[in-house]
Order: C-alpha cells, then structure tokens, then sequence
C-alpha cells in the first residue's frame, strides 16, 4: 500500500513539475495571435560593429539562432539562404545570432559559408536567454513593430507569407 501511494505522488511531482517548467516557454511551429514584443538587445557583428535589434523597426526579421557544431542548424542554413533570396529585396532584414562562441570561429564559420546576412555573435548567451532558446536551431520571425509571431526549429515552421504584403 505504501509503495502505491509512493508512486502516486512521484507521479503527481513529475506532471507538475513538468506543467510548471513549461510556463513562460515559446512553443514553436504556430501563427502567433496575440502582440508580444521582441526583447531588444546590441550585439556586435563578426566584423565588431554593434547592432540594435531596435533599429530594424519598420522592418520584418528573421533571426536565426544557432552554432558552428550543430548538425541541424548546417542542414537549416541552405534553407535560410533560399528564403534570404527570395525576401531579403522586399523588405525582410535576416540576422543570424551564433550562441557561446568566439567571434574568430563564427566568422570563419560564415565565411567558408558564404553568409550573405548579417552574423552577430551572442558571446555569454544573454540574448539567447532572453529569447529562451532551448535548443537550435531556433528561428524566430518579427513583423514591423518587433512583435515576435512566429517560432519554429525549420525554416518551413516559419510562415513568413503572412507577413508579406499581396502582390499588386
């Protein structure tokens, strides 16, 4: 009997605490409906420049999160720079943000990697903090105001047409 009620409440901790560690967590991969305000941060380029995310207001972004080592983010980066292509004329700033690296490594990373976006360099994680970013890749799309409405770990999770103006 004691072993039973032991279980019980082993179980009851574990669904709690797993409810209770969800709050507060992005949830990727839906269309967000309700206004929820990108945090802004300044980070510096590859090349030491400082950028403000605030000063793409006006604009749409996409921010990739991710580091040289991941495997998914490698496999994502070839999709990034087909919507690159395809958006970056109409208006969409794209930004990819390295997470705990050194600007040296990110920069050769982009480099052998021909990036043709911006790459800054979240040397302590504190934006990826901000943003909580559990894993990458991890992408996250802005409309005008800096409103974050779309999340996902694939380019194809974002539905950046949504943002799009219709073509006349």
């Amino acid at each position: 009997m004691l072993n039973k009620k032991f279980f019980l409440v082993l179980v009851f901790l574990f669904i709690f605490a797993f409810v209770l560690l969800s709050f507060g967590q992005y949830r990727p991969g839906f269309f967000r409906q309700d206004k929820v305000l990108a945090p802004d941060f300044s980070l510096r380029d590859i090349n030491g420049k400082t950028f403000g995310l605030s000063s793409q207001r006006g604009n749409p972004v996409v921010i990739f999160f991710g580091t040289t080592w991941c495997a998914a983010c490698r496999g994502e980066l070839p999709f990034f720079r087909d919507l690159f292509d395809k958006y970056a004329l109409h208006g969409i700033k794209f930004i990819y943000i390295d997470i705990n690296e050194s600007t040296e490594r990110v920069a050769r990373f982009a480099k052998q990697n021909s990036f043709p976006y911006l790459v800054l360099v979240d040397s302590d994680g504190s934006v990826a903090t901000d943003y909580n970013i559990i894993g990458v890749p991890t992408l996250i799309l802005l409309d005008k105001e800096g409103n974050i409405i779309n999340i996902g770990h694939r380019i194809s999770d974002l539905q950046v047409d949504k943002i799009m103006p219709e073509k006349k």
